[in-house]
């Protein structure tokens, strides 16, 4: 990924274990601009959660609880944007400890790898002005390809239909 601020990065973390427990960190985190955070914890019926876009505000996911595949577009044109953008992923576990940054002009969408995996999204812009940001977008919008959807999950594929 490239590693200026208006692509998205991976900020790698780490995990320190001993007879006291496990401690997983993300030192390389500022904290100085997020106002907010929630956690996502797609149900089984619907393991993909697709498509959030995002004019002006920066998201900070780290995976809590399983394996999550978040996808992300940067859009082209907001009210009609092009349906061949290229869509790229990245992997977040919880037992990896790194936080996916993604900046103000892309469009995600979150998916669960496995059952409870959990998310929690940072947030740089204040509730109050989210309706001045967020677009939806239909789930078809961008292909994800269905080898995508199950990657590194081929046991679970049933258990999400």
């Amino acid at each position: 990924m490239a590693k200026d601020n208006n692509y998205p990065k991976l900020i790698k973390g780490g995990i320190h274990t001993d007879d006291r427990g496990q401690i997983s960190f993300v030192n390389d985190m500022k904290f100085d601009a997020i106002t907010r955070f929630y956690i996502i914890n797609n149900s089984a019926e619907n393991p993909l959660r697709a498509w959030q876009g995002h004019k002006i505000d920066n998201k900070y996911f780290y995976c809590i609880q399983g394996t999550i595949k978040v996808h992300y577009v940067k859009v082209d044109n907001w009210e009609y944007p092009s349906r061949d953008l290229k869509v790229e992923s990245v992997v977040l576990k919880a037992n990896e400890s790194s936080i996916l940054h993604i900046p103000e002009g892309f469009a995600n969408a979150i998916q669960s790898l496995e059952l409870g995996s959990k998310l929690i999204s940072f947030s740089t812009l204040p509730l109050d002005r989210t309706s001045e940001d967020d677009v939806r977008f239909d789930s078809n919008t961008w292909e994800i390809d269905e080898i995508a959807l199950f990657a590194n999950n081929t046991n679970r594929k049933e258990e999400f239909r």
